[in-house]
């Protein structure tokens, strides 16, 4: 299969059974540098907060220590969610990590708390917000990027004049939207939200207005992939992300669990949590590489993607390398020179 977009990682630094935060990070670091020699275009790391299954909290920190532990690989926020934070932050933030690595920083903002609400309050310490306050902390974020104008009071330093690339983060039509709006990148969180996703892509592509940076739309979607050498085996190790998702429907949460067998997951759920789960999983691929080949295929025509995100998360670190080099080689990734 040749590729026809650029394949990025997003990285949520599980935390498996059995293991801890540390081996999280240790793993996120070994991932990275696997997936740039294999030439993944980026790699993103999320905020998450009080989770117990991922240690991607501080995300501007984890973007600095992937970004000084790799070469070449575009490091970057999936995303940030910019309303626990003052833009200010952020644009220091990211600007002191784009003045260390030039040309290697993006920047993805979402809208959502990324937590519960008790610990959105403890981040914000109010939650009080109107409905207009994001695209306005989008467009200061963005000044405080851009070079410093006359009279400026405040300024981002460093920050000022390096004009991080923003993306904006979404699962529904607001941030499609916007992102049409602003003439910004624009990625759909369908790996665990696709319900909306066919829609919120026609609206960002049919009222999008150019941008000196993006003259034309460009839409990364989110996905799920597990491959492995045989569909079986890559059904068995899928069954960890399943049961992550179970956990969901539960209200549960935990470290990511070993895989199952597929006819012990079948005990696992009632019909009615396998088909929340499986509507939630959608955006999945998994199994050998030939059906793995197939199925990306059919997402690329249904969505018309200009980048995957790829999101992978299994219990052994060793079948996660695994995978991304067998998604490597399927969708004909070119490995740097």
């Amino acid at each position: 299969m040749a590729s026809m977009m650029n394949l990025s990682v997003l990285d949520l630094a599980p935390i498996v059974q059995g293991e801890c935060a540390a081996d999280a990070l240790r793993h996120t670091v070994s991932l990275a540098r696997h997936v740039e020699a294999l030439g993944y275009q980026r790699y993103w790391l999320a905020e998450h907060h009080n989770m117990d299954g991922v240690a991607c909290s501080a995300t501007a920190v984890l973007v600095g220590h992937v970004a000084g532990a790799t070469q070449r690989i575009r490091v970057g926020s999936g995303g940030v969610m910019l309303p626990n934070h003052a833009p200010l932050v952020i644009a220091e933030q990211f600007g002191t990590l784009a003045t260390l690595y030039p040309g290697r920083i993006d920047i993805g903002l979402g809208r959502a708390p990324g937590t519960d609400q008790h610990t959105a309050r403890a981040l914000r310490r109010n939650l009080a917000s109107d409905e207009d306050g994001f695209p306005q902390d989008v467009l200061e974020l963005q000044a405080y990027l851009a070079p410093a104008q006359p009279g400026q009071a405040v300024r981002a330093i460093p920050g000022q004049g390096t004009e991080v690339p923003i993306w904006i983060l979404g699962s529904s039509l607001y941030g499609a939207q916007l992102a049409a709006y602003l003439g910004m990148p624009f990625a759909f969180a369908s790996h665990f939200a696709p319900d909306m996703l066919m829609q919120a892509l026609e609206i960002y592509r049919s009222t999008y207005r150019p941008s000196a940076a993006w003259p034309k739309p460009h839409a990364m979607v989110g996905i799920n992939v597990v491959a492995a050498d045989s569909d079986d085996e890559a059904a068995r190790l899928f069954t960890s992300i399943q049961q992550r998702f179970l956990g969901m429907q539960r209200g549960v949460r935990g470290p990511l669990p070993p895989p199952v067998e597929v006819a012990e997951m079948e005990t696992m759920w009632n019909p009615r949590e396998k088909a929340a789960v499986a509507r939630m999983l959608v955006m999945s691929a998994w199994g050998g590489p030939a059906t793995l080949a197939r199925r990306l295929a059919e997402m690329q025509q249904q969505t018309g993607a200009d980048e995957f995100i790829v999101a992978s998360a299994l219990h052994s670190h060793a079948a996660r390398l695994h995978s991304y080099s067998l998604l490597a080689q399927v969708a004909g990734l070119q490995a740097p020179a």
